[in-house]
């Protein structure tokens, strides 16, 4: 859309023009006195409309810009709020990891404790228990050394019974022959004397 002053230069040039050409100037005098009232009108209500149009456009602008101000600081709010929540999380996890962390170191040392506690408790165990067997070995080494010390003791006693029943034997084994050989003997004399009689 051409403003006024646009408008008033191309009519300078117009009727410039038309000094120039001589008969052309009637001409435009004409068009100006029949239709220069109704130019002017139609300069008037393009100068409002133009005025109106950028009155429109400055408050569009501005509207958007104020929209676009709100949407830049509701974002900013989002992406800070995002922020602020993936930063916390981010913490809870480090806590949770941290956590994690401390109560595995824990666990590990307890478990070396009872390892340690374990390692000892079978040491004493096996310590006891050589103990109990070089215990067990000695009192059945001493109990095997005096029942070997009483069956030799038994059999020596025996032994000299034996000896004794031996010799009493032999006694008794004299003395029977000796009183078989008088039994014989008698048994000699008394036989003459039997046939006689």
């Amino acid at each position: 859309m051409t403003t006024t002053s646009e408008q008033h230069t191309a009519a300078a040039a117009a009727a410039a023009s038309e000094q120039d050409s001589g008969g052309g100037a009637s001409l435009e005098k004409v068009r100006d006195l029949l239709f220069g009232g109704q130019m002017r009108d139609y300069d008037r209500k393009f100068a409002r409309l133009e005025e109106r149009l950028a009155k429109e456009t400055t408050d569009l602008r501005d509207e958007v810009k104020k929209r676009l101000s709100t949407l830049e600081q509701f974002i900013k709010a989002e992406v800070e709020s995002l922020s602020d929540r993936l930063q916390t999380e981010q913490q809870e996890r480090s806590r949770a990891a941290q956590d994690l962390t401390r109560d595995l170191k824990e666990a590990a040392q307890g478990f070396e404790r009872r390892t340690s506690q374990l390692d000892d408790l079978i040491a004493k165990s096996q310590r006891d228990l050589r103990q109990q067997l070089h215990d067990q070995r000695q009192q059945l080494g001493d109990d095997i050394r005096q029942r070997a010390d009483e069956v030799l003791a038994k059999l020596a006693r025996e032994a000299q019974e034996l000896k004794a029943d031996k010799a009493d034997r032999s006694a008794l084994a004299a003395l029977l022959t000796e009183m078989a050989m008088r039994l014989n003997d008698d048994l000699r004399i008394t036989s003459p004397g039997e046939a006689g009689g």
